[in-house]
């Protein structure tokens, strides 16, 4: 069996405090042994970086970021991605929706990657539940802090559940 290969992407902006969880998982990933066939990257606020990255083929997507559900600070979240489909909307809507060629919002650079054809069909999100994103200041709140480790562990599960069944359809 070929192993899979699964892109986990942290995004965030680290300087606008629980916003910056995704950069620090990634870094802490970064630090573990992953399986052949699993690539770690951080792309900050770029989400045109997440595009690129994808563009080198991958049969998953981890993304790793700070997601308000309206649950407790520090709340771990996996979530399947549904994203948009802009070739399904009308031309004034999908260029409203794509109008920032920073994609600075994951939901949008998950966009262009579907319409360009490089998202892979398995997607999913870990998410923390953030307490503090508007001030300015670096940093994680403790809540978010202590949701690190949770969630490494969260995408080594997930890594070892898209293994090579991800890379070998069944015929």
């Amino acid at each position: 069996m070929t192993p899979a290969r699964v892109l986990v992407v942290g995004v965030g902006n680290v300087l606008h405090g629980d916003d910056g969880f995704g950069v620090e998982v990634v870094k802490r990933l970064g630090e573990r042994r992953l399986p052949p066939g699993v690539t770690v990257a951080e792309t900050g606020i770029g989400g045109i970086h997440l595009v690129h990255e994808l563009m080198a083929g991958y049969d998953a997507l981890v993304v790793v970021d700070a997601v308000d559900r309206d649950r407790a600070p520090g709340t771990v979240m996996v979530i399947d991605a549904e994203v948009i489909d802009v070739g399904e909307l009308p031309v004034d809507e999908r260029h409203d929706m794509l109008a920032d060629m920073h994609l600075a919002t994951p939901e949008r650079a998950l966009m262009v990657a579907k319409a360009a054809g490089v998202l892979p069909e398995r997607t999913i999100i870990v998410g923390c539940q953030p307490a503090e994103v508007e001030t300015l200041g670096i940093g994680l709140t403790s809540a978010v802090n202590d949701a690190v480790a949770l969630a490494v562990a969260e995408i080594e599960r997930c890594v070892h559940e898209l293994g090579p069944a991800a890379a070998d359809p069944v015929t």
